[in-house]
């Protein structure tokens, strides 16, 4: 995508714009160590962060900064090393595998960059899995919503190998979120797209929060991504390293230019 691109335009209104007070998850003293000994590495340092409900929030940072292993952390994906990672008020370092498990399957939706849709199954198969695999069934006026907000009609009974990526990751984001989750991670959800699907996505991605009211959290190396966010996080060397509001691809340009030339993990001018 073009790193040049300011930031897209907006609705006047909508949910993101009243993001609610309590946070939708919480890092506190989060850390992450790989590794023991002299060869330990350490990926997240003791990190304390709120992350609105409501709202569609960028992680960026170099590679390395901790902003990957953050999200898998906050998605129960890895576990912790100290800490507390929370859903709500629900910590998720106190939960076993099972727990872990069904909090995966019930509260939170994944959208990855190489789409992760089973190629046997049409698109409308691979969006109500998540809730076949759970024994339920679809709620209908909800399918029908998400259908219709992704643009996805014309093309439910295509399998992904008769779609565009862009339409896979219309799909695979139709599928993040058929279970109302609480929270929907996206990692590098452009990444395998040219620069009109990429931007496609992160519009739909931006409706889902504008729309239907969705928190989406998403981790880019993408400057012009950022800029589709309501806020940016910045992260060097496994902390918080910057915050930006209402973010232009600009905005986040010269945050992590702040970045690369500061020994501290604060960068200047970048709250």
């Amino acid at each position: 995508m073009n790193p040049s691109a300011t930031r897209p335009d907006r609705p006047a209104d909508g949910p993101a714009d009243r993001p609610t007070a309590r946070p939708a998850v919480r890092a506190r003293g989060l850390t992450k160590v790989y590794g023991s000994g002299d060869a330990a590495v350490v990926a997240l340092d003791d990190v304390d962060l709120d992350l609105a409900r409501g709202a569609f929030t960028a992680i960026m940072g170099p590679s390395g900064s901790g902003k990957s292993t953050l999200m898998h952390l906050l998605a129960g994906l890895d576990t912790a090393t100290a800490g507390q990672a929370l859903l709500g008020d629900l910590d998720l370092t106190t939960l076993d595998d099972e727990a872990l498990t069904r909090l995966r399957r019930d509260r939170v939706g994944f959208v990855f960059q190489s789409f992760n849709l089973l190629p046997m199954f049409t698109a409308e198969q691979n969006i109500v899995l998540p809730l076949q695999l759970a024994g339920t069934r679809p709620d209908p006026q909800w399918l029908a919503t998400l259908v219709g907000t992704l643009g996805l009609g014309d093309r439910l009974a295509h399998r992904p190998g008769e779609l565009s990526g862009g339409q896979r990751q219309r799909v695979a984001i139709a599928r993040a979120l058929v279970t109302k989750p609480d929270v929907v991670f996206a990692d590098e959800p452009t990444g395998n797209l040219d620069s009109r699907a990429g931007a496609e996505v992160l519009s739909f991605l931006r409706r889902s929060v504008r729309e239907l009211g969705r928190t989406v959290i998403m981790v880019t190396h993408d400057p012009a991504a950022a800029a589709y966010a309501d806020r940016v996080v910045l992260f060097a060397d496994g902390r918080v390293a910057g915050d930006i509001a209402d973010p232009t691809a600009e905005s986040v340009l010269a945050g992590l230019d702040a970045l690369r030339g500061l020994d501290t993990p604060t960068a200047a001018g970048v709250r």
